[in-house]
């Protein structure tokens, strides 16, 4: 039984989100856009449907271990704020028909549990209570958790799905035509665009968060910004239209799954002004070696065995991202650290190469020597001690290198940052004639700073590109005979 003074004590919540939380059917569907609280809001549920004398257990499924991690953190974010008491959050390894797999709960005093599982059928076999399936779209087995969810209602239990689109071929979406072609009556579905929920208030609520003044202008800026970020894919990802089958090489739901935060695989980024060129080289140099030492050495220094960089070069307008991986075994490449440069000068691109080469054992790296990157390719190639791979890019290398970037996603053999900007770029990947390419649109950057064209794919692809070809065989050492100290661009 949800709590008047419950519901009171979250007075953050938008018009929206309490529709779901006041709509007590025991089947319900989200269809949603990103990015607007949905999973959050459900949090408040299911800790709230966990007490009273009709208090029920909740099971959260998605096919994602951070996000059901997350989801169980919000559970008990919510439980303080409305005064329930809960237990510290536990993590489990959990035997079922064989299969192993981790669970995430917290416990009440009553008993209750709020309990967070992958979302594979076998996984709430025989359990009692609620059923969240989260993410719906982008699981495997729709179906078969559908059916043995829906066995939970005859002891009273309920179940809800929530999802953003993954396609017009998915399973989320044909149940969904069903619902609405009147073939499944039971069902209460709502349905929330990006564009509504700023309606409702949702910038505002992020101000009001971040403790900052709502202005009409900054509210528009966001959207922009949102809807920089997501391009061709705001259709789906925002105004919850699903997109064409087979336009996506990188299907959202599996680029998640291997998505990990920050502390796992950093990004470090930065921003030069256009007056940073004019300055005086040494000065220019002092500032780099200090920022490198401060933001990047230390990152590098635990990296153990042998690494490979892959680099998309810009100067500006675009970014310039170095990919950096960590050789586990002769089968397993480890992301690392990714640094994205803007409107840095020719100059310090190649000062931080040179650098990352004295700090980490950098065994080969891969750039982009299309355009202006070929300057810098060559010079890495012919002083780095490792050598580097001058890469003139085609569509065939796209196609081949993307096709064996995907494989090792879909095996969860390379991870990727959870960081909205870099999955947009492997977002903007598409299928044409049958190949992987990187169609000519942009992406917003942060606050502006640049603009975005797959620059974190390509690099990925990069380095996945230098391991490929670095770790097989050491390539040969050009031993560069020229003059010029490091600033080897003066006068280009």
């Amino acid at each position: 039984m949800k709590s008047a003074n419950a519901l009171e004590a979250a007075e953050i919540l938008l018009p929206y989100q309490k529709a779901w939380i006041e709509d007590e059917s025991p089947l319900k569907i989200w269809e949603k856009s990103r990015r607007i609280g949905a999973s959050w809001t459900e949090a408040l549920n299911s800790v709230l449907l966990t007490q009273g004398s009709n208090g029920q257990n909740t099971y959260y499924l998605s096919y994602n271990k951070d996000m059901t991690r997350q989801f169980i953190t919000d559970c008990k974010f919510w439980a303080g704020i409305v005064n329930i008491a809960a237990g510290e959050l536990k993590e489990e390894i959990v035997k079922e028909d064989g299969k192993e797999f981790t669970v995430y709960r917290i416990t009440f005093l009553n008993g209750r549990e709020i309990v967070g599982l992958p979302s594979v059928p076998y996984a709430i076999r025989s359990k009692q209570g609620r059923v969240i399936l989260d993410e719906a779209a982008f699981t495997d087995d729709f179906e078969e958790i559908k059916k043995a969810a829906l066995a939970l209602l005859i002891w009273a239990g309920s179940f809800s799905i929530i999802s953003t689109h993954n396609g017009d071929d998915s399973e989320f979406y044909f149940f969904l035509k069903e619902i609405r072609d009147g073939k499944e009556k039971k069902w209460s579905v709502h349905r929330t665009t990006f564009n509504e929920a700023i309606r409702q208030g949702l910038y505002k609520q992020i101000c009001l968060v971040k403790g900052i003044k709502w202005s009409k202008k900054g509210e528009e800026e966001f959207v922009k910004e949102i809807r920089g970020i997501y391009k061709s894919k705001a259709e789906e990802e925002l105004d919850v239209i699903p997109s064409r089958s087979g336009s996506k090489y990188f299907p959202y739901g599996m680029l998640a799954s291997c998505a990990v935060d920050s502390a796992k695989l950093p990004i470090v980024r930065l921003d030069c002004e256009d007056g940073f060129m004019w300055e005086a080289p040494e000065k220019r140099q002092k500032m780099v070696n200090e920022w490198f030492e401060i933001e990047i050495a230390p990152l590098l220094r635990k990296i153990a065995n042998p690494c490979f960089l892959g680099q998309d070069f810009a100067r500006s307008g675009n970014l310039s991202v170095l990919w950096i991986g960590e050789e586990r075994t002769k089968q397993q490449l480890d992301s690392r650290l990714i640094i994205e440069l803007n409107n840095v000068p020719y100059d310090q691109q190649w000062q931080i190469l040179r650098l990352i080469s004295k700090t980490c054992n950098l065994g080969y790296a891969a750039i982009d020597s299309r355009g202006n990157g070929q300057a810098l390719a060559e010079a890495a190639a012919t002083r780095l001690p490792c050598g580097a791979e001058m890469v003139m890019i085609t569509r065939a290398w796209y196609a081949g290198i993307f096709q064996r970037l995907k494989s090792h996603l879909e095996s969860r053999e390379f991870i990727l940052p959870d960081d909205q900007y870099i999955l947009s770029d492997f977002g903007i990947i598409t299928l044409k004639n049958g190949q992987p390419v990187v169609p000519n649109e942009e992406n917003a950057d942060r606050e502006g700073k640049a603009k975005r064209h797959g620059d974190g794919a390509v690099a990925a692809a990069m380095c996945l590109y230098a391991w490929e070809e670095g770790s097989a065989s050491a390539p040969p050492v050009v031993v560069f005979t020229g003059h010029g100290g490091d600033n080897i661009f003066q006068g280009y």
